[in-house]
């Protein structure tokens, strides 16, 4: 057996041949495997290679020991004889999806007072150990940055059980726990002292084998500072969910990467905001969703994330929860909610939504999304699958990713041009170019077969029928049946 070396930085994803992978799945997860053959050729594909190219038809991709081997036209080379080959007919073969906002844990309720406002308290989050590992595999999520851990440790012996064939999923980039400031909602959150404690909690988790830092809505520029610093001199990188940071502050202190976009968490468009301090939420809602997106302000925001190559992660799946009568009820998320979970989502889904000014911020986060992109922004995606906030629910682990690929698609992005943001461009800010989110020889077996063809409706990328990691494929129906009303409780 040949022995692979392989050190990306802190172990960001498993390296290992196919043989390897093939040998160590448990009982548990072989029961969700629906292809393993050491070579697997894929013919008469309709093959979408996620670098935003057109589709092409009538291809065969071969794969051996979990790498794809060839990838061309059919008959262009034969098929090797002791291959597994699988007609794809009427399907198309798209790169793994990589989502770069996911998160192991999920809310299982939220209680508010009687004038409608969180409860101190009232958020009761629970780790997904069972369910959402499955759901991302089913929807073709091959890999996860788990953008903001609340129990990082079972985030980190997750990602060993999962690259140790113990237990379905996707590869794991695991995310610190939360950088917070002083004010959070959470009870299971750290708040941040100061500088120096900041820059501790980056090394003693970077310690631990963390491979992102999150930085969260109420810390100071002092300890956001720190933060990135430590990150940085360890090659680690940070993102943020930022409130009392405005955006273009966090890209002067050298943050790499900004959640949700600034037309839905920004606060530098909020009238005379405190430093380093949380403004009330109402005046964000108004701020944003009265802001003018070709404006100077707004303008300037996006000129300066670019100059500074700040990337922006679209979530415009989990704000979509803010506009019931925008949102599709899918009959396969309501069946995997917890009872309890699923009452309380339809529940608040009935009286969210009512103010315009979450569909105004909503509208103008996707136009902005659009202009950053065509200015030449790095724009990444991913789902954000905890439903904190007044609906609770609706945006599950893979099924969410799903939905954020349909939403790029609304907001003016072509298919092809939002397949290649969650496949290619995610790849490329993970670092992980040369090993995922193309299609292409030598790159890792992360495929994920559609049938129907998502480049000309891209709702098609819910008919997902295998999903290729590392050359096993897995049945994505049995992963879902496995997790039927488990969500919110496991």
């Amino acid at each position: 057996m040949r022995t692979v070396v392989c050190i990306i930085g802190l172990t960001l994803f498993n390296c290992a041949t196919r043989a390897q992978i093939a040998t160590s799945l448990a009982p548990e997860v072989r029961e969700y495997v629906k292809v393993d053959a050491p070579v697997v050729a894929l013919v008469h594909a309709r093959l979408i290679d996620g670098t935003g190219s057109a589709a092409r038809d009538q291809q065969t991709v071969v794969i051996r020991e979990g790498k794809i081997l060839f990838v061309g036209r059919d008959g262009d080379r034969p098929v090797p004889r002791d291959a597994r080959v699988l007609d794809m007919n009427g399907r198309t073969v798209i790169p793994g999806l990589i989502d770069m906002h996911g998160h192991m844990f999920y809310t299982a309720g939220n209680v508010f007072t009687k004038d409608g406002k969180l409860a101190p308290g009232g958020i009761t989050l629970n780790e997904m150990v069972y369910s959402y590992p499955r759901l991302y595999l089913a929807a073709g999520v091959t890999a996860v940055r788990t953008t903001g851990s609340i129990e990082p440790y079972t985030d980190l012996n997750l990602k060993k059980w999962i690259d140790q064939g113990m237990i379905p999923g996707p590869k794991m980039d695991v995310t610190s726990p939360y950088l917070e400031g002083p004010g959070t909602m959470f009870p299971q959150i750290h708040e941040l002292t100061g500088p120096d404690d900041a820059r501790k909690t980056v090394a003693y988790w970077a310690d631990e084998g963390v491979t992102s830092f999150k930085a969260y809505m109420n810390i100071t520029r002092a300890q956001l500072k720190a933060a990135i610093d430590e990150a940085h001199r360890r090659n680690l990188k940070v993102t943020g969910h930022l409130c009392s940071v405005t955006s273009r502050e966090a890209a002067d202190l050298g943050i790499d990467n900004l959640e949700h976009g600034p037309l839905v968490v920004d606060t530098e468009l909020v009238p005379n905001k405190i430093p380093d301090k949380c403004p009330p939420f109402a005046d964000m809602l108004a701020a944003q969703a009265n802001a003018d997106v070709n404006g100077p302000v707004v303008q300037q925001i996006m000129r300066d994330l670019i100059q500074r190559h700040v990337a922006v992660t679209s979530t415009l799946s989990v704000y979509e929860l803010d506009i019931p009568s925008h949102l599709p009820l899918r009959k396969e998320v309501l069946d995997a909610m917890l009872p309890e979970s699923l009452i309380s989502y339809l529940t608040l889904r009935n009286n969210a939504g009512k103010d315009p000014h979450w569909l105004m911020r909503f509208q103008k986060e996707m136009q902005w999304e659009r202009a950053f992109y065509t200015a030449g922004g790095t724009l990444l995606a991913g789902s954000d699958p905890t439903a904190v906030g007044y609906v609770v629910g609706g945006d599950l682990a893979g099924y969410g990713f799903q939905r954020e690929l349909e939403l790029l698609v609304e907001a003016g992005f072509t298919p092809l041009e939002a397949i290649h943001i969650v496949t290619a461009g995610n790849a490329a800010f993970l670092g992980q170019s040369e090993r995922m989110g193309t299609i292409a020889p030598g790159k890792q077996a992360d495929l994920v077969v559609i049938n129907g063809d998502p480049s000309t409706n891209i709702s098609d990328i819910e008919k997902v029928e295998i999903v290729f990691k590392d050359g096993v494929g897995y049945d994505p129906i049995k992963l879902q049946e496995a997790v039927r009303g488990m969500v919110g409780l496991r």
